[in-house]
């Protein structure tokens, strides 16, 4: 399958300004609280459900693999970007990191109890993420849970360089509603909803929704 041109273009412009954006995100979660919580949230409900594997999809230098580990997670990162997975395995050499792509996961039918896309849905188009929803609800097991973090707004943003690199990447601003209406669509059960307003070293408000694939009758939680 030919991969989209924005694609391409992401992972293109992530590699070549990787070891810059690897420390740019690095102490990122000390500056979050209501990111931690809420990741503290989705760690119990795995935890809750009898645990299993995680995967964090677009994981880049693996920071946020990292902390979930630290919450007992078992967890897998997968990127885009190769010069990403190289740097998430020299950071954290304890986890494991693959390459790949959120539309077409080398995962199998029901087997990950959780899954985290932690802004990785702000480089797909809003008319593609109903291809990502339906992957994602593929490879979680029934009553498995989707922690989705993006940015809100309307209108795509194109910076010419990124860390004094020239790139060609465009971030999608998507809003809450929207993004659990398409999860809803892919037969994911919304949970949670809920946004935070723009801060002071934010580009825009900050977009979360928690989901969970429903089980199904007779059909067991834990992977």
């Amino acid at each position: 399958m030919t991969e989209p041109q924005d694609v391409i273009d992401t992972r293109t412009s992530y590699a070549a300004f990787a070891t810059e954006y690897t420390e740019h995100v690095r102490h990122e979660l000390d500056r979050f609280p209501l990111a931690r919580a809420l990741l503290a949230h989705f760690a119990e409900l795995v935890h809750a459900d009898g645990g299993g594997p995680v995967a964090d999809l677009g994981c880049g230098p693996g920071r946020v693999a990292a902390h979930l580990a630290g919450l007992g997670l078992d967890v897998l990162g997968i990127d885009l970007t190769p010069r990403m997975v190289e740097i998430a395995r020299r950071e954290h050499p304890s986890l494991r990191f693959e390459v790949g792509t959120m539309a077409a996961l080398e995962l199998p039918d029901d087997g990950l109890a959780g899954a985290l896309a932690w802004y990785s849905i702000i480089h797909t188009p809003h008319a593609r993420l109903p291809v990502v929803f339906a992957e994602l609800h593929r490879v979680l097991v029934p009553g498995g849970h989707l922690l989705l973090a993006f940015q809100v707004g309307d209108e795509p943003v194109r910076p010419a360089e990124m860390a004094g690199h020239p790139v060609t990447l465009t971030f999608h601003r998507h809003q809450v509603d929207a993004v659990a209406e398409l999860a809803r669509g892919a037969g994911l059960e919304v949970v949670v909803r809920t946004r935070q307003e723009r801060q002071e070293h934010e580009p825009t408000a900050q977009g979360f929704v928690l989901a969970r694939k429903p089980v199904r009758p007779g059909v067991a939680t834990v992977p």
